[in-house]
């Protein structure tokens, strides 16, 4: 077991990086299509009703977010312990921690459909659905609910793979489900006629089928980790521990999702359905440069685990500094292909005029911020990776309700619609120097530890850093 997990302790940092955050950053690419090409082929579907129909995806996004956070927060913190457990060659612990997150993935995800489906209008509305949009929010999320252990299941196993150096087999399972996902999204949409029905039925038919490739994968015990029906048991140290390691994923996805009913309340009092519909497209166009960010991200977190496990601090400091770079560097890119094709990529979804005169003013407000990401990315992955729960925790919360939920409810009141817009990059910046000074404090921790023989636990490590 150890020697299908030992190169993340030898091979070259920079490649090795690469070589893990490459399949993943195409693979989060790919795994925002889900949502986008649902989004393209219903509003070609609804011609004159475009707009209401894409408000209704964009109502349902977050909700769907709020689903995939459970699976996030196994993910993130199973794939902590696992990988810290293989670098110390605790297998045992690897064992029982894949187990437990095979069982919570059921658990929750029957736990997280029954509130929702019983009350799903009301929850729509609190998320600031107007009349015109609620009916499409509505269809499309009863489908997506109840296929939901799919998606926890699919997010978490993907983080675990990832964990034991498997990345590309995570590419592969969300290539799969996008790929079949693009295929049966026009047949159900245009051939059955079945509308937003039809692209909720194909989203959740394309991730059974990757959840079901991943889980193929566990059950052949082809990875570093082998799953043992025993494991399943509930061991509750590993949840209390995967739940407070995973917790700042899950902030940072629930508080995402919590900000959204501020948001789009604010977009129905100063825009109204065009503005709602304008800011699900945006945050969508926005996705291509934030998941990849994050994807590079998940590839640092199997180096910095491992790498803590086997007290070789130095390397962990080498791979903060590449994913750093790399981030900042493509977020910068990013935007700025944005920009140049700005138009291009509104006029994909709707060709509706005042549509496009508000998608063209709210990108360039709300995304100037994206080069900022990357720093708070890479810092919050950086304290999950190490165990370190208080200030991932606290990272977590800092964009989404620190900052940004303040910021939209203060600046609409002086600027209308624009103060919407202009809270995104606001509180990049401000999350941008916490993270900063927090990466800062770890990173002299890590320096003083590599510098001297007989470095002391990890525990200690985090108390003379100050983040405990």
């Amino acid at each position: 077991m150890e020697e299908k997990s030992e190169f993340l302790g030898k091979e070259s940092v920079k490649k090795l990086l690469f070589k893990l955050s490459t399949p993943v950053i195409i693979g989060m690419i790919v795994q925002a299509l889900y949502n986008v090409v649902d989004t393209l082929f219903v509003g070609r579907a609804y011609g004159a009703e475009s707009v209401q129909a894409i408000g209704g995806l964009s109502i349902a996004f977050p909700i769907q977010m709020i689903i995939m956070a459970f699976g996030i927060v196994l993910g993130t913190g199973g794939s902590s312990i696992i990988s810290r457990a293989l670098g110390a060659r605790e297998n045992e612990k690897a064992e029982r921690t894949l187990g437990n997150v095979f069982s919570l993935s059921l658990l929750l995800s029957i736990l997280i459909a029954v509130p929702f489906l019983l009350y799903l209008d009301l929850i729509l509305e609190i998320f600031g659905a107007t009349p015109g949009i609620l009916p499409y929010a509505s269809e499309y999320l009863e489908y997506i609910i109840a296929g939901g252990l799919f998606f926890v299941f699919g997010v978490a196993v993907q983080h675990i793979v990832r964990a034991e150096g498997n990345a590309r087999l995570a590419m592969n399972a969300m290539l799969i489900g996008a790929g079949i996902n693009i295929l049966l999204d026009p047949l159900f949409i245009f051939s059955f006629g079945m509308g937003v029905k039809g692209a909720a039925i194909a989203t959740v038919i394309s991730q059974a089928v990757s959840s079901g490739w991943l889980l193929h994968y566990c059950l052949k015990g082809k990875g570093a980790v082998h799953f043992k029906a025993g494991n399943l048991k509930p061991n509750l140290k590993i949840i209390k521990e995967i739940g407070a390691i995973g917790l700042g994923s899950f902030v940072m996805q629930a508080s995402s999702s919590l900000m959204m009913i501020f948001v789009y309340n604010a977009l129905a009092n100063h825009g109204g359905d065009v503005a709602i519909a304008v800011f699900g497209i945006v945050i969508k166009i926005n996705s291509f440069i934030f998941l990849p960010l994050l994807g590079m991200s998940f590839g640092l977190q199997p180096i910095v685990g491992f790498n803590y496990g086997a007290k070789k601090f130095e390397r962990i400091v080498e791979a903060v500094k590449l994913a750093l770079i790399a981030t900042t560097s493509f977020g910068l890119l990013g935007l700025l292909t944005i920009y140049l094709f700005t138009e291009q990529l509104l006029v994909l979804f709707s060709a509706d005029p005042e549509y496009l005169a508000v998608g063209k003013h709210a990108v360039m407000i709300m995304l100037m911020g994206m080069p900022l990401i990357g720093l708070n990315v890479v810092t919050v992955t950086l304290f999950q990776a190490l165990g370190q729960a208080k200030p991932s925790f606290l990272l977590s919360l800092s964009r989404q309700l620190l900052f940004l939920i303040p910021l939209v409810l203060i600046l609409p009141k002086y600027y209308g619609l624009d103060g919407v817009w202009a809270a995104y990059p606001t509180s990049d910046l401000l999350s941008f120097m916490l993270s900063a000074f927090l990466l800062f404090r770890v990173y002299r921790t890590f320096k003083k530890h590599s510098a001297h023989a007989g470095i002391g636990t990890g525990k200690e490590m985090a108390v003379s850093g100050g983040f405990e």
